[in-house]
C-alpha cells in the first residue's frame, strides 16, 4: 500500500487536479481555521472562522459521500468497511454541528461540542490520509484520479455547507436531498439569515424540511 498521502508530492500524487491534491488541500484548511478560532480572542472573528471551517467542512463530506466513496466501495479491497467509518464519523459530526447551531456563542456546552467536532475532523482526516486514499491511489491511475478530482469539486462547490439530518450519507438519496438542500444554505451564508432566537430557528428547520419533503416526492414520482 502507498504510503500516508501527506507525505507525498503532488507528482506523486497524481498532479494538482488529482483527488488526493485536493483532499489534502482541504484538510488543511479544516486545520488551518481549527487553529485560527483557537488562537483568536474576538468572539465575532471566532465565529466567522468557525462558519468557514463548517461550510468547508460539509460541502467536502457531501462530495465524499456521493463521488468518492462510491467509488472506493467499487476499486479498494475493504472499501465498505473503510467508507462505512468514515460516513460514521460524518455522522457524529453532523450530530454535533446541529447542536451547535442550536446554542449561543460563549455557552460552555457549545465549547465543548465545537472541541469534539475539532478532534472528529482531525481522526476524520487521518484515517482518509493514512488509509482510505492511499489505498485508491493504488486501485487507480494518475489520469482516473484527476477524472475523479473534477466531478469532486463539481459536486462540492454546489454542496450543502450545513448539517442536515434529514439526508441520507449514501447515493442517491444524499444526491437528491441535497439539490434544494443547498440552495437553502447557500441563501442563508450569502444574505445572513438570522437563525438565532426560536423563531428563527424554527422558520429555517421547517424549511429545510420542507425542502427535503418536495425533493422525496419528486423521486418517488419520477420511479412511477
Amino acid at each position: 500500500m502507498s504510503r500516508t498521502i501527506e507525505e507525498q508530492t503532488v507528482e506523486q500524487l497524481g498532479g494538482p487536479n488529482s483527488i488526493l491534491v485536493r483532499q489534502r488541500r482541504d484538510h488543511a484548511e479544516m486545520d488551518r481555521l481549527m487553529n485560527l478560532y483557537r488562537a483568536l480572542d474576538d468572539g465575532e472573528e471566532r465565529e466567522r472562522a468557525l462558519k468557514d471551517l463548517v461550510q468547508l467542512v460539509f460541502s467536502h463530506a457531501f462530495a465524499e459521500e456521493s463521488v468518492l466513496w462510491p467509488v472506493v466501495r467499487r476499486s479498494v479491497p475493504e472499501g465498505e468497511e473503510l467508507t462505512s467509518r468514515v460516513e460514521e464519523e460524518h455522522q457524529q459530526i453532523n450530530d454535533l454541528v446541529s447542536g451547535i447551531e442550536r446554542l449561543d456563542a460563549g455557552d460552555p456546552e457549545r465549547e465543548a461540542k465545537v472541541e469534539r467536532v475539532f478532534a472528529l475532523i482531525q481522526e476524520d482526516v487521518r484515517d482518509e490520509e493514512d488509509l482510505l486514499l492511499p489505498r485508491l491511489q493504488d486501485a487507480l491511475d494518475s489520469a482516473r484520479l484527476r477524472r475523479l478530482g473534477a466531478a469532486w469539486e463539481a459536486v462540492r462547490k454546489s454542496a450543502p455547507t450545513h448539517p442536515h439530518p434529514v439526508v441520507p450519507r449514501r447515493p442517491p438519496g444524499n444526491a437528491v436531498l441535497g439539490v434544494p438542500l443547498s440552495a437553502y444554505d447557500r441563501a442563508r451564508d450569502a444574505f445572513g439569515l438570522d437563525v438565532s432566537g426560536a423563531a428563527g430557528k424554527k422558520a429555517l428547520t421547517g424549511l429545510a424540511g420542507a425542502l427535503a419533503v418536495a425533493a422525496a416526492v419528486a423521486v418517488l414520482r419520477k420511479r412511477h
